[in-house]
């Protein structure tokens, strides 16, 4: 008899669950982008002025102070075009000399004939012939003033491109790149030619590119923390700092279409120089999260109506009956939420049901 009932118990059909017990932990939800490191702060230095370079005093590596002397430009041209125009505005100096006292001999002459003619002692004709030569002597002094203005601008412009022969650092930073050699000849007609780039080492901005899916929850002020493929070990905190309102110019292809990025900039310190120009950033940025908090799988979670924020959930009571739960949620990842209400730690919730048509087959 024994052995009939447990074939009949054994032949019943029955319902599995599977459970995971309800826990507390932590929710966070990130964006991943993969971004680069750039300076902060950078300047290319270029040249004004050609020449040949015959002297660079640094090299790539090189700390340098804001006006340490970096390169030098033969300056042989540039002086000889100075001397040039100092020797001109000498000249036309002493051709003012000249000429002012041409304008007191002919003040001189006209006050002379005005006296004479108040005397009834010559006539109307010398009186105007003497102010016509004061008035022609006077222009002449202010010509020659006009050309002396133009000769010291244009001396004041040859001795500061005789200046630019000497090329000093715009700003305090490490020397990144030098694009010429010392003996190079440089072409500033044209174009203005990059000589070597500085930049500050202390402070590296993070160009980091997401996608245009994600975009949309990325704000400024946001959490985001990153490491490098060099050293994943290491992790950097920031915040975002700008997120740039247009895509980067893509290069030209052949018609294939692109994914579509876009420019989310933050700044770390680097006091350590632990980061260096152009390194490849993995970037989290922190969109929610919570700490020790109830959290459920999303996969044993249902809407109980289509767009509403109230979930069903089904909880494995002691006895073995399960009973269905009415749950809010809160912050949630991509496979878990943090619950609200309606469940509590500790208590079985139900993640899966398999239906077997006799029990035995479940052993």
């Amino acid at each position: 008899m024994g052995a009939g009932a447990f074939w009949w118990w054994s032949s019943r059909p029955v319902t599995v669950y599977k459970t995971e017990p309800l826990a507390t932990g932590d929710i966070e939800a990130v964006v991943a982008a993969i971004g680069t490191v750039e300076p902060r702060n950078s300047v290319e230095v270029g040249v004004q002025v050609s020449g040949q370079i015959t002297r660079l005093y640094v090299e790539p590596g090189d700390i340098v102070q804001k006006g340490q002397l970096l390169a030098e430009i033969d300056p042989s041209v540039l002086a000889a075009v100075v001397d040039a125009g100092r020797a001109e505005l000498a000249m036309l100096e002493a051709q003012l000399l000249e000429r002012q006292a041409e304008v007191t001999l002919a003040e001189q002459k006209h006050r002379r004939q005005l006296k004479l003619f108040g005397d009834g002692s010559t006539p109307e004709e010398e009186l105007q012939i003497a102010q016509a030569n004061l008035t022609v002597a006077q222009a002449r002094v202010k010509q020659l003033q006009a050309s002396i203005q133009q000769t010291q601008s244009q001396l004041k412009a040859d001795e500061a491109r005789l200046g630019y022969s000497r090329i000093y650092a715009p700003m305090a930073g490490t020397v990144l790149t030098i694009a010429v050699k010392a003996g190079q000849t440089l072409n500033a007609n044209y174009q203005t030619p990059s000589l070597l780039q500085i930049a500050d080492l202390s402070t590296m901005r993070i160009r980091a590119y997401v996608s245009e899916a994600d975009i949309h929850r990325i704000r400024r002020g946001m959490p985001v923390r990153f490491n490098t493929l060099g050293n994943t070990g290491r992790v950097w905190h920031s915040q975002v700092d700008q997120v740039m309102p247009a895509p980067p110019k893509a290069a030209e292809d052949s018609g294939e279409l692109l994914a579509v990025t876009y420019t989310v900039l933050f700044d770390v310190d680097n006091s350590d120089d632990a980061l260096m120009p152009g390194m490849t950033t993995e970037a989290d940025f922190v969109v929610t999260s919570a700490r020790n908090v109830t959290v459920a799988p999303l996969a044993a979670l249902a809407r109980e109506s289509p767009g509403g924020d109230v979930y069903l959930a089904r909880i494995l009571l002691p006895n073995g009956y399960t009973e269905q739960r009415q749950v809010t949620l809160g912050r949630r990842d991509r496979v878990r939420a943090e619950v609200l209400t309606g469940l509590q730690p500790g208590e079985q919730l139900v993640i899966g049901t398999q239906q077997y048509a006799r029990r035995r087959n479940s052993w």
